[in-house]
């Protein structure tokens, strides 16, 4: 286990299934972390963002460095990339104050077991932010929009990023992902 999230942060973040850094990228933007760490060194926000997988993160820290440099992850530990699987978290518990997952967890295997996780690791009174793709209720919007994904998304991606499979499964992932009742 890696352990916890930085206990003398005043403000401790995890970022499950973030290893590209999106995400994390817009808490260490909003909370000033890159001035702090030119400045004071270690800093009292920590980001931790958390992949099952490597190569994402290698991604996401290469990424971190040439838009803040190393001084935001090696001197003031503001951010950090750490592997884990986001149904058995490698972090002790009540560490974080904040968990995020976006566009995650249609992608674990047990939603349930991911849920009960996110909650063993954060704080008493933390927050859970869950940012994902569901269904469309309205019925007539819901045809326009099934019409849209099928055959406009995987098209989009086929001419962008020259990958329509991704964008596929991208829109049956969506599909078969439960409910907002169900979850």
């Amino acid at each position: 286990a890696d352990g916890s999230g930085d206990n003398d942060a005043l403000l401790s973040i995890l970022d499950v299934a973030g290893g590209t850094g999106d995400v994390a990228f817009r808490f260490v933007d909003a909370a000033g972390c890159e001035e702090r760490a030119k400045s004071s060194g270690r800093d009292e926000v920590s980001v931790t963002v958390c992949d099952i997988n490597p190569e994402m993160l290698r991604v996401g820290e290469s990424r971190a460095r040439r838009r803040y440099g190393s001084a935001l992850l090696d001197d003031a530990s503001a951010l950090r990339f750490v592997e884990g699987n986001a149904q058995r978290l490698p972090f002790e518990d009540d560490s974080f104050d904040l968990y995020t997952i976006a566009f995650g967890l249609r992608n674990v295997t047990d939603v349930d077991m991911t849920l009960r996780d996110a909650l063993r690791v954060l704080k008493p009174g933390g927050r859970f932010l869950c940012l994902e793709f569901s269904h469309v209720t309205n019925v007539p919007l819901a045809t326009l929009y099934d019409i849209y994904s099928f055959n406009v998304i995987p098209k989009l991606g086929e001419v962008v990023a020259d990958d329509r499979e991704s964008y596929q499964y991208l829109v049956e992932s969506i599909r078969k992902f439960c409910t907002q009742e169900e979850l």
